[in-house]
């Protein structure tokens, strides 16, 4: 396969369109835990959240190879655009990538770099045992939960309470989105509860209203992607639960932007929310799932 048709199944398995939200949990896992990086730091962070999602990605694909054959045939591996050994070996490769970018930029045996073999682990357990798992969504939570640690951990060890409790209520968001991701292939989602996840962030992220005219428009921003999703969900337009997915995902980032607010920095949370329009035009070209 020449270079230029390899690219456009790379792009498919890494779900480069969701890449803005792993770029804005960088900057809330930094600004919540008050650190000041310079540049540097800052490139290998975001280089680093970037490999580890990517691989992530990749590792989901060949772990789901068999599940895709029957129920998503379009994906690459069943679609016989490439090789699930290929897909292997690079999913692992960005792994080993992304914990070397935070050892370069905090040191080798830096609480940052054990944060780091953490997320590792943690994507590997996620791609290997998310079917049938019905800790799953908590999993999923947990990778996202350390892009957080990880770079708060990098910037100003130990973890600083804003940092646990903007954990927290990302680990909810993530529940409540990885609960929906699991009924895509499904006609409807069969419970509603474990939606109720969704909740939390607003009821932490409140203070935010007050923090002047950005907290209140990422508050709101946040209450319409996710008052669309469940709308959505409701529905009977095709595709709804896909199209809800990919708008809770791109959500992600305004969660980070109301985060961001609440800790009294507006101008970086102007940055987090314009990532939301960026990943949702991003995701009509490349598939955010």
């Amino acid at each position: 396969m020449t270079a230029p048709s390899r690219l456009r199944p790379y792009l498919g398995l890494g779900r480069v369109s969701n890449l803005p939200t792993v770029w804005t949990n960088v900057l809330a896992g930094v600004v919540l835990a008050g650190g000041r990086p310079g540049p540097f730091t800052w490139l290998a962070l975001l280089t680093a959240a970037s490999l580890f999602y990517l691989g992530g990605m990749f590792l989901n694909d060949a772990f789901d190879r068999e599940v895709d054959a029957r129920e998503r045939p379009e994906r690459p591996i069943p679609a016989g655009l490439i090789g699930a050994g290929e897909v292997f070996a690079v999913g692992f490769g960005l792994l080993a990538g992304g914990w070397l970018a935070v050892a370069v930029a905090a040191g080798a045996r830096s609480p940052a770099s054990l944060a780091a073999l953490g997320l590792t682990g943690a994507v590997v357990l996620y791609d290997a045992w998310h079917k049938g798992n019905p800790l799953s969504p908590v999993l999923m939570g947990l990778c996202r939960v350390l892009v957080y640690v990880t770079a708060a951990l990098a910037v100003a060890p130990p973890l600083h309470a804003p940092v646990v409790w903007g954990s927290a209520a990302l680990l909810a968001y993530l529940i409540g989105l990885t609960y929906v991701a699991k009924q895509e292939n499904l006609a409807e989602v069969r419970n509603l509860w474990p939606l109720g996840f969704l909740g939390a962030p607003f009821l932490y992220g409140l203070p935010a209203l007050d923090a002047g005219g950005v907290g209140t428009v990422a508050w709101l921003a946040l209450t319409g992607a996710v008052g669309r999703a469940l709308v959505l969900l409701r529905s009977q337009k095709p595709r709804r639960i896909p199209r809800a997915v990919v708008t809770l995902i791109a959500g992600i980032s305004l969660l980070d932007a109301v985060l961001l607010a609440r800790a009294g920095a507006p101008g970086i949370a102007l940055a987090a929310m314009a990532a939301f329009p960026v990943t949702m035009a991003l995701q009509r070209y490349v598939s955010g799932t």
